[in-house]
């Protein structure tokens, strides 16, 4: 170590080693697409592990509740933990299924009524756009230009009909891997404390005690961030998915389950998603009934305005305390980057970004800018000189007299 450092401080070798990185960079930057074609394709071969390790992670935080909450009478350990975990597990493969009895039906009746009643809803748009434009002969050709647009769109969702096969096989390949990589997450969740205290083990070996306990706190930091920004973002879809469903019901609309899900799963995408949500839910609506459709719209405008002022304020609180503008800046770089996963983690990682900014750097700038100040206002000692020195200089000036 101790000749790196000598070797570092030498000229020629800090040049060399800066001409390196310069190119280097040029050289990423001049293939950056196909380095990240390379870096995503090597992700994928991962894929089914990464989703383990997230599906774990986001089933410790209900495991550890049945732990505290539950099984807390249990006197072993290991046997309160695995009770943890089989409940865990049970409540979440119920919901799922209980939200896919829902889903599937509703989904599979509404592509129906869709497909099937596909030139109806065309001629009710064409007639919709004749009897409000006629009397206005300065937007007759947007007529003309909405009927081609519309018959565009129903022969293409005609032609490619078929490729519904598709989808549904990609699909059922994708719920292949999400089974292995939940059952994946078990044995994670299973084997968690021993894989969380042998790479705290690792640490305190490599680490001095200073680094170990800036990183211990970092990390914790960062698992209470995304704790509480995952819980409260489940509970927060949780409530205004069930407001939809009772709104829905009181009102007599249909496919209640269909759009209550798609409105509370939208929900967790931060700032697009409840926007994509009501366009996808009153999308629904209008197929049956137009009126219904509107009063949906208007209630989830009400709903997320509820919702954004009061119910996530009170549930996140000041936790999270970052701007708006932030925010923002990494929803839309990790939607550009990841998309939709990229969007789900943008508000957490931007909470970690500011933690590290207000935290760590900025300390520690000011740490280093004090320092500086001190060296720069100390004054500057004057040597003195050794009593052998002085004895010498004292009997040379002798000699000179004599």
């Amino acid at each position: 170590m101790k000749n790196i450092k000598d070797l570092i401080k030498k000229r020629w070798f800090a040049n060399a080693l800066a001409g390196c990185i310069t190119v280097a960079f040029y050289l990423i930057l001049s293939n950056i697409n196909l380095v990240w074609e390379t870096i995503m394709g090597f992700i994928g071969y991962f894929s089914t592990v990464i989703g383990g390790i997230v599906i774990a992670y986001l089933m410790n935080p209900l495991a550890e509740v049945y732990q505290r909450k539950v099984f807390k009478k249990v006197n072993s350990e290991s046997a309160r933990w695995t009770l943890s975990i089989v409940c865990s597990v049970v409540t979440v493969v119920l919901f799922v299924a209980v939200i896919m009895s829902m889903l599937i039906p509703q989904l599979f009746e509404s592509v129906v009524t869709f497909v099937g009643n596909i030139d109806s809803y065309a001629k009710a748009l064409q007639t919709f756009l004749h009897t409000s434009i006629k009397n206005y002969e300065k937007f007759e050709h947007l007529v003309v230009s909405s009927e081609n647009i519309i018959n565009t769109v129903v022969n293409y969702i005609k032609d490619n009909s078929s490729k519904i096969i598709d989808i549904s096989t990609s699909a059922g390949k994708s719920v292949v891997t999400w089974v292995i990589s939940f059952i994946l997450s078990v044995y994670m969740l299973s084997a968690k404390h021993r894989i969380c205290n042998g790479a705290k083990q690792f640490m305190e070996a490599t680490l001095t005690e200073e680094h170990f306990n800036s990183i211990m706190s970092f990390l914790n930091r960062c698992n209470f961030i995304l704790n509480r920004y995952v819980v409260f973002s489940l509970i927060d879809g949780l409530i205004v998915g069930s407001v939809n469903a009772i709104f829905m019901l009181i009102f007599g609309m249909q496919y209640i389950g269909l759009v209550s899900v798609v409105v509370g799963v939208t929900n967790l995408v931060p700032t697009f998603g409840p926007i994509v949500g009501g366009v996808i839910g009153g999308f629904i609506l209008l197929m049956v009934k137009p009126v219904h459709a509107l009063i949906f719209i208007i209630f989830i405008i009400l709903l997320q305005t509820v919702d954004g002022y009061i119910i996530k304020p009170k549930l996140f609180g000041n936790t999270l305390g970052i701007s708006g503008l932030l925010i923002l800046l990494f929803i839309l770089v990790g939607g550009s980057i990841w998309g939709i996963i990229g969007i789900l983690i943008a508000i957490p990682l931007a909470a970690i970004t500011d933690y590290i900014y207000r935290e760590i750097f900025m300390p520690y700038l000011k740490s280093r800018h004090k320092k500086l100040k001190n060296n720069s206002e100390s004054p500057q000692k004057v040597p003195v000189a050794s009593d052998e020195e002085s004895t010498g200089k004292s009997k040379k000036s002798g000699g000179q007299k004599k």
